[in-house]
């Protein structure tokens, strides 16, 4: 018999309920372990790509860099969530929203603490590792 082949289940770690435990870019976990939020960049190309791809679709290369989330992004949309999807119904309610950091865009959750009446399009917030009680890791949106 050969040997047992580790599985590297790191990205099992990720959001609220993980739909997939095995991924080309689970360093993204070790990051997020860092208070750190990173993206890649094709070194072909230059294209830079969130939430991460191991693979660029414009150049085919897999010729990746990682590369932090940093600074302001700036608000231009969000939505309030009063239903959720299965296993996302204890979250509610929750707003998702995108941020456009110039060269890309990230998806994800404004943090709970951002009073609603203070959420406005256009307005800077920046991308934050936030760890969830039970331990799973994800990044939300805060004011900048």
């Amino acid at each position: 018999m050969g040997k047992k082949k580790d599985v590297d289940t790191r990205f099992s770690r990720f959001g609220t309920v993980s739909f997939t435990s095995i991924t080309k870019v689970n360093d993204f976990i070790d990051y997020l372990e860092q208070g750190k939020v990173m993206g890649t960049r094709c070194l072909d190309c230059g294209l830079l790509f969130f939430p991460p791809r191991a693979d660029c679709h414009r150049c085919r290369a897999s010729n990746m860099e990682w590369f932090e989330v940093t600074g302001p992004g700036k608000l231009i949309t969000y939505s309030k969530l009063e239903f959720a999807p299965m296993g996302f119904g204890d979250d509610v309610p929750y707003a998702i929203a995108v941020l456009d950091y110039g060269d890309y865009k990230v998806f994800g959750r404004i943090a709970k603490d951002v009073p609603e009446e203070e959420i406005s399009v256009g307005m800077d917030m920046r991308t934050v590792v936030n760890r969830l009680p039970d331990g799973q890791l994800n990044y939300v949106f805060q004011k900048a």
